[in-house]
């Protein structure tokens, strides 16, 4: 195959723009080779992190969606493969013609990242809900190796600029971001929106749960009321944010897993009840 001509599996840039403005956007995944996506400075805003050389793992566990675009550096041998290689499982997946450097080149817009590193994320200390939440998504669904700041809320807009980090979970006034409440919705909302991670009913569930627990709207979900004693109760444990996020990282798998099962009707109720027939059925 001539990876250097567009196919009927691939997608120009102009096309792929409209498509990401669009009702029902494609998946967006960043398959450049590991040494090319550290070193560069930018990458499309909303675009997944995935190793191209462990696609045969990662394809099978994709968030859900309708389609997916990947996109190398030039549209070349890597995004091909990775597309040919989610195409043979079942997903219905193109490439970027000419990369994200006809995407460049064409004036479309990037977002910035550090370069030599992965995503670098920052907010303000001492985190509760949110400030967990966001930082599970990212490194489940987004970029695995993403690094996470927590630092003095007026030291949130500097920290960004100095250390190439996109702020989160803060106010305009801290500092400018995209990924933070609005109206009812909060943070964790953002993030599902913007990397286009809405098709998964099972992430959409955990999306209401850690609403209704970090905008104090404890109906929302029998569960809100449960994440935020956890939440609360962990950043007593403790008092170190990073060692908080590590222990609550499990507590995200454990919570989303039971979406997963819930969204399928297969959730498992706890029937135990101390009346005489459980007692007879106990003995």
């Amino acid at each position: 195959m001539d990876t250097t001509k567009p196919s009927s599996f691939s997608v120009s840039p102009s096309v792929l723009a409209r498509a990401l403005d669009g009702v029902s956007p494609p998946l967006l995944v960043d398959v450049r080779k590991n040494q090319a996506f550290a070193g560069s400075a930018y990458t499309l805003h909303g675009a997944l992190r995935r190793d191209p050389l462990e696609v045969a793992q990662w394809a099978r566990v994709l968030p859900p969606c309708a389609s997916v675009v990947v996109y190398c550096i030039h549209g070349h041998e890597v995004g091909v493969s990775n597309m040919q290689a989610l195409r043979e499982q079942g997903v219905e997946a193109m490439y970027l013609e000419g990369g994200i450097e006809a995407w460049r080149e064409q004036g479309l817009p990037v977002v910035a990242k550090p370069a030599g590193s992965h995503t670098r994320w920052v907010t303000r200390a001492r985190p509760r809900v949110d400030r967990i939440a966001c930082p599970w998504l990212i490194r489940r669904f987004v970029d695995a190796q993403a690094q996470f700041l927590y630092v003095p809320t007026d030291q949130v807009a500097s920290i960004a600029l100095r250390e190439q980090a996109t702020a989160y979970d803060v106010a305009d006034h801290v500092a400018p971001t995209r990924f933070t409440h609005d109206g009812e919705l909060c943070s964790f909302d953002a993030f599902v929106q913007a990397y286009r991670l809405g098709g998964d009913p099972a992430l959409a569930r955990l999306a209401q749960i850690v609403r209704g627990a970090d905008t104090d709207r404890l109906d929302l979900t029998p569960q809100s009321g449960g994440l935020v004693a956890l939440s609360l109760g962990m950043s007593r444990v403790e008092s170190d944010d990073h060692r908080m996020l590590d222990a609550m990282m499990p507590l995200y798998d454990a919570l989303y897993a039971w979406c997963q099962n819930a969204v399928r009707g297969q959730d498992e109720k706890h029937t135990w009840s101390a009346g005489p027939a459980s007692q007879k059925a106990q003995a």
